[in-house]
């Protein structure tokens, strides 16, 4: 990988043959967990400016309308998260000479308060081509990580590191984008503006690539969730309304509960895994042929061009003495060219072959494929593989091996039809019943659901102190307990439409395997599994413990101190707040230099507010701590009565009963909290 500096630049034609299509990711680390920023994409032309508003790719608008960039969204890695963009340079209008990328902060907020910003570039294998690391952000609210641009038939790519003091509406004022007066007040009127939950969905690349006019489309920085709660996010006058599903379902014309609506995708019928896996398969390519808005949301990031695509199954391919037939291909066709991929998938608790991945990426790599699928239950993690693959690196063609869980598929599938929309009824109802066929209790594709042979004999040598440090099985608890939040964030991010993530504490660069064999040591020594969550909008990190001494689960949040008022009337506020939270929720008060302060059960502190507060007026409150235990489930599936089951119950419940009642935090207070954690 090429190390760029501050002003340098390189062809991506030097550093790859399969350039065509790359990822650009930008990444940055908050101490505190909750810091973040929104990227943004600007299409310029030979004067350096946008044609129309349309060019400005940003968390109301994230596809260009000729297809060429799209907003990927978060993706968790092990230092934090990182934003992706994916950009089929193929694609890019012959009238566009530069594309910037850049990022913004909001409510006051600087780069400064972040550490280790960087922009990483991939292309359209998956290999690393190049990194640029930002030391010096100072206290700018907007920065340029950098622009690709045209120099004669090649792109090449430039590391810039410019910083703007006035934040994503400067940054885009300059670049020739028309920002009207009332923009702000028209989104402070009509929605929060919360980025990727917004009403405004991606919309579907057109047949003919035409600029998109949409005058006003560009907010000012993102203002805070008031009180009375999220609103309707603001949509560009000229876009095109979005379908959604309701929200609330239509009342059955059904004499009774015995009548059983019919169905797209009959799934009772289903006897075996095979059947299983070609059912599954066939249902998830065929939407994705047919929606393009879904098939382009699961393949971008896999270096996919945006064009047709056509859908594949059981097709024979060639493999020596016994053809192969891989369950899915998945064709894209933009510009006389092709990309393609090979699917593998697996339904239930069936595990990936090695074997057989290893077949079909040789296939690939001799066919000049550009990618295989793998699709299952679990979860992949960064630094632990689910299969074993080797890459002959003597081959002039590289294959990028990519895999999706049908947790992530369902959660795509999710965002669109009921948070962003997609083009017309047909799409919303083709992805309502891909929805219903995942879910149903037949298909096989209900995600992470096994914690793993290791579980039991982890949870009796904790309950009868024998587990040692360094016992294999504790790592192998430890991942599982990984793969499993990632997909609570998949499946909370999904019904509130809101940006879900866990927060990784670890600093940039750190070995992930460390980081886990050190997690895997502690649960040795306190019998505890520990996860935050940083949820958008929420006043603070969702905290998740299972102590398997106990056998139960902990769910806290730590909201800070206002800024301003009586430490009783906070108390009287906060208790306000939480009327219909449970009446067994712990409160803590929080106070500075001391270890644990007043605490209680909501059904306690309700008509008495003041036994919040410490007896000494002198010392400092902080903030509150909420918590809620329930039991744990001890097997390791995800039965009723299963670990993952209660997990999962536990976050839900906390968060629909507890998190959605507090106040939102106000810039002063997210700002200060930032400045703390990097002091």
């Amino acid at each position: 990988m090429r190390e760029m500096v501050k002003g340098s630049n390189v062809a991506l034609a030097d550093l790859s043959e399969n350039a065509g299509s790359v990822i650009v990711s930008l990444s940055w680390v908050s101490p505190t967990g909750e810091g973040d920023a929104d990227v943004s994409v600007l299409l310029l032309d030979a004067n350096g400016k946008v044609r129309s508003d349309g060019d400005f790719c940003f968390y109301n608008n994230p596809v260009a309308a000729d297809g060429s960039v799209q907003l990927l969204g978060k993706t968790p890695t092990e230092s934090g998260d990182e934003d992706r963009i994916s950009f089929d340079l193929t694609a890019v209008p012959s009238g566009i000479d530069q594309i910037v990328v850049a990022a913004s902060r909001y409510e006051g907020a600087g780069f400064g308060e972040l550490e280790d910003l960087r922009v990483t570039l991939a292309d359209g294998g998956g290999e690393s081509l190049l990194r640029f690391a930002i030391d010096d952000a100072g206290t700018v609210s907007a920065i340029i990580f950098g622009e690709l641009y045209r120099r004669g038939e090649e792109w090449k790519f430039r590391a810039v590191g410019q910083g703007y003091d006035t934040g994503l509406a400067g940054l885009a004022t300059d670049f020739g984008v028309d920002i009207e007066d009332d923009a702000g007040t028209e989104e402070a009127s009509d929605g929060t503006g919360n980025g990727e939950h917004a009403d405004t969905a991606v919309p579907a690349p057109p047949a003919e690539p035409q600029p998109q006019v949409m005058p006003g489309l560009v907010p000012t920085p993102r203002p805070p969730v008031d009180e009375a709660g999220p609103k309707k996010a603001a949509r560009p006058r000229t876009a095109k309304k979005k379908v959604t599903v309701p929200k609330v379902a239509r009342k059955s014309l059904a004499d009774n509960e015995s009548w059983k609506e019919a169905r797209l995708f009959p799934v009772s019928a289903l006897k075996s895994d095979r059947d299983r896996e070609m059912r599954a398969t066939s249902v998830l390519l065929s939407v994705m042929a047919q929606v393009p808005e879904f098939g382009r949301r699961l393949t971008a990031a896999f270096g996919a061009p945006a064009g047709r695509m056509e859908t594949f199954t059981e097709v024979s391919l060639p493999h020596g003495d016994t053809p192969r037939r891989p369950d899915g291909v998945i064709r894209v066709e933009r510009a006389g060219k092709l990309w393609t991929a090979l699917v593998e998938s697996k339904t239930n608790g069936n595990d990936l072959k090695p074997d057989q991945v290893q077949a079909y990426v040789d296939i690939a790599a001799r066919r000049g494929y550009e990618a295989v699928i793998t699709l299952s239950n679990d979860v992949a993690l960064e630094g632990s593989p689910l299969v074993d693959v080797k890459i002959d690196g003597r081959r002039k063609h590289k294959v990028a091996l990519r895999h999706l869980s049908w947790a992530e598929v369902a959660y795509q599938a999710q965002m669109l039809i009921r948070h962003e929309g997609v083009g017309d009824k047909a799409h919303a109802w083709l992805l309502q019943e891909l929805l219903h066929y995942l879910r149903h209790e037949n298909s096989g594709c209900h995600g992470f659901q096994n914690m793993g042979s290791a579980w039991v004999p982890v949870r009796n040598g904790i309950d009868d102190e024998t587990l040692c440090q360094g016992d294999r099985r504790a790592l192998d608890v430890v991942e599982s307990w990984e793969r499993l939040i990632r997909q609570i964030c998949l499946s909370l991010g999904g019904e509130l439409g809101q940006k879900v993530l866990p927060v990784q504490r670890a600093k940039r660069g750190a070995d992930p395997t460390a980081r886990r064999s050190r997690l895997a040591d502690q649960l040795c020594l306190d019998g505890r599994l520990q996860a935050e969550l940083r949820i958008e909008g929420a006043p603070g990190i969702l905290a998740i413990s299972a102590d398997l001494r106990t056998a139960k689960l902990r769910t806290s949040i730590e909201i800070p101190a206002p800024e301003q008022g009586y430490p009783l009337t906070w108390a009287k506020r906060l208790i306000r707040r939480l009327a219909e939270a449970p009446a067994d929720l712990h409160i803590e008060t929080l106070i500075e230099g001391v270890a644990g302060g007043p605490r209680g059960t909501l059904e306690r502190l309700r008509p008495e507010p003041a036994d919040m507060l410490p007896k000494n007026n002198d010392t400092q409150i902080t903030g509150f701590r909420l918590s809620l235990l329930k039991g744990m489930g001890s097997s390791r599936g995800n039965a009723e009565s299963g670990f993952i089951r209660s997990v999962d119950d536990a976050v839900h419940r906390f968060y629909t009963t507890v998190v959605v009642h507090l106040d939102r935090p106000t810039p002063r207070q997210a700002a200060a909290k930032e400045r703390a954690g990097t002091g």
